[in-house]
């Protein structure tokens, strides 16, 4: 037997299991690859909204990480919530150490509920520790605006937005999600890459369960990279991904429920319950 590919991904929890390290390693499973995680911040939150936020000791974050690369490197790394400054240039040097191993990277600075997640120090500096060693960044349209200080209005600004990435910041690529813009019927993502610009749509489903759908896209692209697929690939499956998770949401929470992590494999036939 073949042995598995191995995603890690380095991020906060969700203790309702819709977002974080819980929603990253559901959707490593539902690629077929076997997910490891390290924690950065343990986050009581609920599809309600984020009630408390405690970020993990430095020297914590190390500890987990070493502990992984000591033992088993993986295929695909994924961060997710890296709550200060000092935790993305502890996550860099391990990403310099690799630099052979596909890095994705979900720039997420606000819960679905509208909470801050990253202080203001690590949003200013994101983009010179981090972002220049991803192969595919995964910015929504009010985190991109964040990172290249620019309102985002029209296509026209998305290119703008995505070359400013390519060109300037130094990421090999980046999606651009388009779930926060105005269309009523279609949700369209823009991939750029070094060497093309390529487009990606899905019906827009009328659903308030949506929580975790950032967290998710991102780990399924880090989990097609795992398994040797290219930037396009990845992101292509990511995108069919999510849309079967939005359209058949478990309708599980109060607030802004979860995405079925889980409907991609129904649909491949490797679920049968």
């Amino acid at each position: 037997m073949n042995k598995p590919k191995i995603a890690l991904t380095i991020a906060g929890t969700d203790p309702t299991g819709g977002a974080g390290v819980m929603a990253d390693l559901k959707s490593f499973h539902s690629c077929g690859v076997y997910g490891m995680a390290a924690i950065t911040s343990i986050v009581a939150q609920n599809t309600m909204g984020v009630q408390h936020i405690h970020n993990l000791e430095l020297d914590w974050l190390q500890e987990q990480l070493d502990s992984v690369f000591d033992d088993e490197l993986p295929h695909a790394i994924k961060t997710g919530m890296i709550a200060s400054e000092d935790m993305m240039k502890l996550i860099r040097q391990y990403l310099e150490r690799y630099p052979d191993i596909p890095y994705v990277i979900d720039p997420v600075m606000l819960a679905k509920s509208g909470d801050s997640l990253m202080d203001d120090q690590a949003k200013g500096n994101l983009q010179n520790i981090l972002l220049p060693l991803a192969d595919v960044a995964t910015p929504n349209l009010p985190e991109a605006e964040e990172i290249v200080g620019m309102k985002i209005e029209s296509e026209d600004d998305v290119y703008k937005a995505g070359h400013i990435f390519i060109d300037e910041i130094g990421s090999k690529g980046v999606v651009i999600k388009g779930g926060h813009a105005t269309s009523r019927t279609h949700a369209k993502d823009y991939l750029f890459t070094r060497d093309d610009v390529y487009t990606f749509e899905s019906p827009r489903y009328d659903t308030k369960h949506t929580h975790g759908t950032g967290c998710t896209f991102s780990a399924v692209i880090a989990a097609e990279l795992a398994k040797g697929r290219t930037i396009y690939e990845a992101v292509k499956k990511a995108k069919d991904f999510i849309a079967l998770s939005i359209k058949y949401t478990p309708e599980i929470g109060q607030g802004h429920g979860p995405v079925n992590h889980f409907a991609y494999m129904k649909k491949e036939g490797l679920d049968d319950e």
